[in-house]
């Protein structure tokens, strides 16, 4: 493995970091909610009363955020290394391991590990385990 110099950004992934981090943790103080962005989106499909709106506000804002992003730096170059299909299977199984799994990255990973939770610090080991497989597998078994 070998570390790209070049793009390699260490202030503002500690900076991004510190806001999610923050944002998270406004999150629960103020709304006593887990900023787990499957369940917040998931949420949409059968909003209680009240709730749509901040739901959406969230999601927006999660858009918004390289849009603003690119008043400050321009936005890095992106490179996909994978086709169309790909891109769909691997989309889809991310959204029916998040809903097996009861929760995200951002749920587990985030939010739970901070919290201490087991159940999330065993999800988090799984799809993270899962996924350095799957990169093995792809990369170097089947390429």
């Amino acid at each position: 493995m070998t570390v790209n110099w070049i793009d390699f950004t260490p202030w503002t992934a500690l900076g991004g970091g510190l806001l999610i981090g923050l944002a998270a943790a406004m999150f629960v103080l103020f709304n006593g909610r887990i900023a787990g962005i499957s369940g917040i989106l998931g949420g949409l499909l059968r909003p209680a009363p009240g709730e749509r709106g901040w739901r959406i506000a969230f999601l927006l804002g999660l858009i918004a955020a390289p849009l603003v992003y690119t008043l400050a730096a321009p936005l890095p170059a992106m490179r996909i290394d994978a086709g169309t299909g790909t891109l769909i299977a691997a989309g889809l199984l991310v959204g029916i391991g998040t809903r097996y799994g009861a929760g995200c990255t951002s749920g587990h990973g985030v939010c739970g590990l901070a919290r201490g939770s087991a159940r999330s610090l065993a999800a988090t080991l799984g799809f993270m385990g899962a996924g350095f497989a799957t990169v093995f597998i792809v990369r170097h078994l089947l390429a």
